[in-house]
């Protein structure tokens, strides 16, 4: 009886003393797209990723029944990262959810004008100004977002001591004052919740000169660690004292004073550690002494000499674009070429067989229907895009005038002049299973033999290439099919000895492909990549870096004047790969069996415009 009334008391007052206006929620998920075009559209960077904010704890003013409730000591706010803006996964502050709604624009806008010196006050005022002077037309509804918050603000003459003063300079800088000259300096943990502002972000300690640089493994996060949390790098004391003192458990004041989790040898999930993680306000890391025999146990996946394939050359030495410096590094990867030693005979299945025949067959039609030639001074129909080209141009008299304007469509059954280099993710992760039957490599190297025998059909030159690397110094290119090469045995034969290994340095091979393309007298150039994941190495190759590499590398094949497009498995990409490839750059594949067909109609359908 004592349990039951002691949770229908903690149900029921958690409820009474909650703040904000459930049925005017607006969530995160809802705003993600729109939030993601403001913040760019407003001069934030391109690599920065959007994310849900954890929840911090403050020590603002509370009511009573929320010190009665123990509640409201935490609160979710928008934070700023180098790689990712942090976001509240849910905003019901204000009554009107349009105001909830404008208030995701606000943080956006006021995010991506942020930067951060140390002045959480300062900085903030700054940041309202600037986005204020580019969105103009946002001022409207920021004021309503601005007198909407003050009143929800505690009052200074209801608080004592430092809070006063605290509170009244907070509102002071809302107003638009100058915090710098009055010389305060705050913590926003010292205040009520400011949902208009960024929170201020520590910046991350650095590792201690004689730590052990930590050797990280591929992985994704679940969809519940998805939060953004703060975290600072530590310095793990000894388990060893010399004096061994009695430990009182009852003395610990919060989880923050004592939680060891080892995740680098303890992989079991106790059940507890995200709910753990959420009470916390930081999460501390430390280096436990055995990050080098982790960098040395994967450095020992390198097979030897005798049992690896066998390399092509010396290697390449190619740039890498550092988006913290702003420059690219020159001859800072070293591409090795490689060819696999197995000699054994691919055998395909009866099915994958059926299916090569299949979309050979479609390519073969393809190949015999007339094709569309753009801006004809005569044909069958109006080029729409040509004739908004040549009526601009005639209204802005950039141009002479003409009676015959390049401005028709014409079918005709002209040569096509066409080259495609295949790039294939032949990294760790593909040695996941896809499937009940198969893992992701088996689909990765169906996929591959069916476009072979599909551009065979069709009589268009093309190469194939798989990719992996160890850190910048190992980028591993795996030949299969150059251009010169006809589509034959031996060619099939490495399709079917591709095998996964190592990590994903995107950029890398993304240049080498260009490289080669760049040489192919061919008028359109495919470059068509496939892989299951995002950008990452063993070294500073993770998150934004990666992506801001990969990025400069399809921008600066784009400008070679190749046609990048990207197919992917991976559910999760959806969220990056409009930044790599853009909107119409890329396609998704809903289930993993479908990748065989689905990247020979992509290229089907890249090879009709």
């Amino acid at each position: 009886m004592e349990e039951a009334v002691g949770h229908w008391w903690h149900q029921h007052v958690t409820r009474w003393a909650a703040s904000g206006y459930p049925a005017a929620a607006v969530t995160l998920a809802q705003m993600e797209r729109t939030v993601g075009i403001v913040f760019r559209a407003a001069g934030g960077a391109g690599g920065v990723r959007l994310a849900p904010a954890a929840r911090q704890g403050h020590s603002g003013a509370r009511s009573w029944l929320q010190r009665l409730a123990g509640s409201g000591q935490r609160v979710a706010q928008a934070r700023l990262a180098p790689d990712v803006l942090a976001l509240p996964p849910e905003l019901s502050v204000f009554a009107e959810r349009a105001l909830n709604h404008d208030l995701y624009l606000w943080l956006a806008m006021q995010s991506a004008c942020f930067a951060s010196t140390g002045d959480w006050l300062g900085d903030n005022v700054r940041a309202t100004q600037l986005a204020l002077q580019h969105f103009p037309g946002f001022c409207p509804r920021y004021h309503r977002l601005l007198q909407a918050h003050l009143a929800l603000r505690p009052q200074p003459d209801q608080l004592k001591g430092p809070a006063v003063q605290a509170e009244a300079a907070v509102r002071a800088a809302l107003g638009g004052g100058d915090s710098v000259a009055d010389g305060i300096k705050l913590d926003c943990r010292e205040v009520s919740p400011v949902f208009l502002w960024i929170s201020a972000a520590p910046a991350p300690s650095a590792p201690t000169r004689n730590a052990p640089e930590q050797a990280r493994a591929p992985g994704r996060a679940t969809p519940a660690d998805r939060q953004r949390r703060q975290a600072q790098n530590t310095i793990k004391a000894s388990d060893r004292q010399a004096m061994v003192l009695p430990f009182r458990a009852e003395a610990l004041m919060s989880w923050n004073e004592m939680v060891h989790v080892n995740r680098s040898s303890d992989d079991e999930d106790d059940g507890n550690a995200l709910n753990a993680a959420n009470d916390m306000d930081q999460l501390s890391v430390a280096a436990d002494g055995q990050s080098l025999a982790s960098r040395v146990k994967f450095d020992l996946d390198l097979p030897s000499s005798s049992a690896d394939d066998v390399p092509l050359g010396p290697g390449i030495a190619l740039p890498e674009w550092d988006y913290r410096q702003h420059r690219l590094l020159a001859d800072h990867c070293r591409v090795q070429m490689m060819q696999s030693r197995s000699n054994a005979d691919f055998a395909p299945s009866a099915t994958l067989q059926r299916t090569a025949r299949t979309m050979r067959r479609r390519l073969e039609v393809l190949r015999e229907l007339p094709r569309a030639q753009h801006a004809q001074d005569s044909g069958d129909d109006i080029d729409l895009d040509a004739w908004v080209r040549f009526a601009s141009e005639r209204a802005s008299a950039a141009t002479a005038q003409t009676d015959t304007p390049a401005v028709y469509l014409r079918h005709s059954r002209a040569e096509r002049s066409l080259a495609t280099l295949l790039l294939g993710d032949l990294s760790l992760s593909t040695d996941a299973y896809a499937t009940q039957e198969a893992r992701v490599i088996d689909i990765i190297r169906d996929a591959l033999f069916v476009f072979g025998e599909a551009l065979n059909a069709a009589g268009d030159p093309f190469a194939m290439w798989g990719f992996s690397s160890v850190r910048r110094s190992h980028v591993r290119l795996q030949h299969l099919k150059s251009f010169d090469e006809p589509w034959h045995a031996s060619v099939k034969n490495r399709v079917g000895a591709i095998k996964p290994g190592y990590y994903t340095r995107m950029g890398a091979a993304v240049r080498y492909a260009t490289l080669q393309l760049q040489k192919r007298p061919e008028h359109r150039r495919l470059l068509m990549l496939l892989t299951d994941g995002k950008p990452n190495d063993l070294d500073v190759y993770e998150g934004r870096y990666g992506l801001e590499d990969t990025r400069r590398a399809i921008h600066e094949a784009r400008q070679a004047g190749l046609t990048p497009f990207c197919v992917t498995i991976d559910q999760e990409e959806r969220d990056y790969l409009p930044l790599l490839f853009g909107a119409q750059g890329f396609a998704l594949i809903q289930r993993p069996q479908d990748l065989v067909r689905q990247l020979t109609q992509a290229w089907a359908s890249l090879s009709a415009h």
